[in-house]
């Protein structure tokens, strides 16, 4: 496994994935994010981040069929490895303890 840090905008990608389940391909990945953040993405951004998540073995991706409103062209679709569920684990852990030691604010 390469490197295991996340910017702020792979996790968000990682996330997004783990929501999307077996439907996960750029496109919606895309789309979810902007539902659900309001943030428009470049799906440029989402592939090379997509592709750099499977590098450091968080995502795997299979090739769909192909389909005649892609001109026949397939769908590359990502869904989480073991890997990419520990790290976001991980993730929520080590937020969910700083977020606790956050003195009440009264």
């Amino acid at each position: 496994m390469k490197g295991t840090y996340l910017g702020e905008f792979e996790e968000l990608i990682l996330l997004t994935v783990g929501v999307l389940g077996e439907g996960a391909y750029g496109i919606t990945v895309m789309q979810e994010i902007k539902n659900e953040t309001g943030r428009s993405v470049n799906i440029s951004a989402v592939h090379t981040s997509l592709r750099r998540l499977e590098d450091k073995g968080f995502v795997k991706s299979t090739m769909g069929g192909a389909t005649s409103e892609r001109g026949g062209r397939r769908k590359r679709y990502f869904a989480l490895t073991e890997s990419g569920i520990f790290v976001l684990n991980n993730i929520r852990d080590q937020r969910n303890q700083m977020w606790d030691r956050i003195p009440a604010v009264s």
